[in-house]
């Protein structure tokens, strides 16, 4: 009586398609798999806070023109004042803090156009 059921209570096992390369695999996934936090590629155009910490001087302004190597602004973190300078020529689009600002890690400070 118990054998007959067996079959019919046994849940269908579903993998997931996991592609590599191109490549597709059939697997199973572990739930910190799952629940990892996703890869994203750095966007060149967002100045962001490296290290929680404290703005402490802007030396530009929204729509101002700057060169490769322009120093942007100060931000003060651990007693030391890192200098943030321009990856490339561009336009300042946007600022989203004021002097004397805490922010945190990874917080978007400037925008680049």
């Amino acid at each position: 009586m118990g054998m007959e059921n067996s079959a019919d209570n046994v849940k269908k096992h579903r993998y997931k398609t996991l592609i590599i390369d191109g490549t597709k695999y059939k697997t199973d996934l572990t739930v910190k798999f799952e629940k990892r936090i996703r890869f994203e590629p750095v966007n060149e155009k967002h100045i962001i806070a490296f290290i929680p910490g404290t703005v402490g001087k802007i030396l530009v302004k929204e729509g101002q023109n700057v060169k490769k190597g322009h120093r942007l602004m100060i931000l003060e973190a651990m007693k030391m004042k890192n200098r943030l300078e321009a990856p490339f020529n561009c336009t300042v689009k946007k600022i989203n803090v004021k002097e004397g600002e805490n922010v945190p890690k990874n917080f978007i400070m400037i925008e680049l156009g």
